[in-house]
C-alpha cells in the first residue's frame, strides 16, 4: 500500500486535502498522513510557498490540487508499487521499512546539522586561543606543557620568530630589517645575526626581555580569528547570510594573501642573484591579508555548509514528522 504525505500550513488546506482523499479512499487504497509545517522552521522554509504539497510515493503535487490529478497520480504510484513488489526488489521494501523508523544515526545527524556551527566556533576558538597559552606557560616556567603546544602547531605553521607575535616583552613583534619597520628592534638585533638562520628563527621562543612567542604566526592568527568572527556574526544573523560568489572570494581573499605571501618567499633563501629583489612583509600587511582571507573564506564556505545542513535537517525532520504521524 502506498503512502501519501500531505504538507499543509493551515486548517483550510488540511480540510481541503482531507475531503479530496476521503472521497478517493472508497476506490483506492493508501495510507494518509497530514503534516502541519507551521511548527517547523525547516519545513516552513521548504514548503511554505508550495503548500499544499502532496507526496504520493515518488510523485508530488503542489499548489492547486484537484481530484482528477490526485486520482491519476495515486494510480501511477500504485502501479509502480505493484511492479516493484512483483519483481521482488528487496531494497525497495527495505527503504519503505527504514522510512518508518528513527535510527540513532538519524538523531546524531539531526543534532550535528543543528550544532555544527557551534562546534566550528568552539574548535576555531581553541585553535586560535591555545597558541597564546604557550608563552604564558613559558613565563611561569611550565616548559613541558608550553613545548607540547609549540610541537603540536609546528606542522601547521612555520613559527618563524620574525613573523610571529610576542607577549610580555619589550615589543609585540621583531621583524626582519628587510621589512622596513622603523622605531622597533629587529630580529637581527635580538638574535645577533646578520644573516638569519631559519632553523634558529623557528626554534626561538623568546626570553624575559623579548617576551615569548605565540605558537601561531601573525598571518595564521589573523586567518583563524577572522573566521571565528564571521562564525559568530553568522550565528547572530540567524545563519541567513548568503554565500559570496567564487570570483569575489578569489579577488578579495586569495589574490592579496597570495601576492603578499609569495612575494616574500625569495627572502628566505640564503643566497639570491643580485637582480632579484628581496621583499619582507610586515605585521600590518600580514594581519590585513590574513583577515581578508579568513573572513571571506568563511563567508564563502559557511553559508554553503549551512545549505547542506539545512537539507539534512529538513529530510530528517520530515521523517520524524512522518513516523510520529504513524503512531498517532
Amino acid at each position: 500500500m502506498i503512502n501519501i504525505i500531505a504538507y499543509v500550513k493551515n486548517s483550510e488546506q488540511r480540510i481541503h486535502i482531507s475531503e479530496l482523499l476521503n472521497k478517493l479512499s472508497s476506490e483506492l487504497e493508501f495510507n494518509l498522513q497530514i503534516i502541519d509545517i507551521s511548527d517547523s522552521d525547516e519545513l516552513t522554509k521548504k514548503y511554505e510557498d508550495s503548500t499544499p504539497f502532496v507526496k504520493i510515493g515518488p510523485y508530488t503535487l503542489s499548489g492547486e490540487v484537484f481530484e482528477p490529478n490526485l486520482r491519476m497520480t495515486i494510480l501511477a504510484a500504485q502501479d509502480r508499487d505493484r511492479q516493484l513488489m512483483n519483481v521482488g526488489d528487496n531494497r525497495y521494501e527495505q527503504r519503505i521499512e527504514a522510512g518508518k523508523t528513527i535510527t540513532k544515526l538519524d538523531k546524531v545527524s539531526l543534532w550535528l546539522s543543528k550544532s555544527y556551527i557551534w562546534l566550528m566556533i568552539f574548535f576555531l576558538s581553541l585553535y586560535v586561543g591555545l597558541p597564546f597559552l604557550a608563552p604564558y606557560l613559558l613565563k611561569i616556567g611550565a616548559q613541558l606543557p608550553a613545548n607540547i603546544i609549540y610541537t603540536i602547531y609546528k606542522p601547521l605553521c612555520h613559527q618563524l620568530a620574525f613573523r610571529s607575535w610576542f607577549i610580555m616583552g619589550e615589543q609585540a613583534f621583531y621583524p626582519r630589517s628587510a621589512a622596513g619597520v622603523e622605531g622597533v628592534l629587529t630580529y637581527e638585533e635580538i638574535s645577533n645575526q646578520t644573516v638569519i638562520n631559519i632553523r634558529e628563527a623557528q626554534k626561538f621562543k623568546g626570553n624575559e626581555f623579548t617576551g615569548f612567542k605565540v605558537a601561531l604566526c601573525q598571518r595564521d592568527i589573523a586567518i583563524y580569528a577572522s573566521m571565528l568572527i564571521f562564525g559568530l556574526l553568522f550565528v547572530l544573523t540567524g545563519r541567513k547570510i548568503k554565500s559570496i560568489k567564487w570570483y569575489v572570494w578569489v579577488a578579495i581573499a586569495l589574490v592579496p594573501i597570495g601576492l603578499d605571501g609569495v612575494s616574500q618567499l625569495p627572502g628566505l633563501a640564503n643566497s639570491l642573484p643580485d637582480w632579484l629583489p628581496v621583499r619582507e612583509s610586515n605585521p600590518l600587511l600580514r594581519t590585513i591579508t590574513g583577515s581578508l582571507f579568513g573572513f571571506f573564506t568563511a563567508w564563502y564556505l559557511f553559508p554553503l555548509i549551512e545549505e547542506s545542513m539545512l537539507e539534512t535537517r529538513t529530510i530528517i525532520t520530515e521523517k520524524i514528522k512522518y513516523v510520529k504521524s504513524l503512531k498517532e
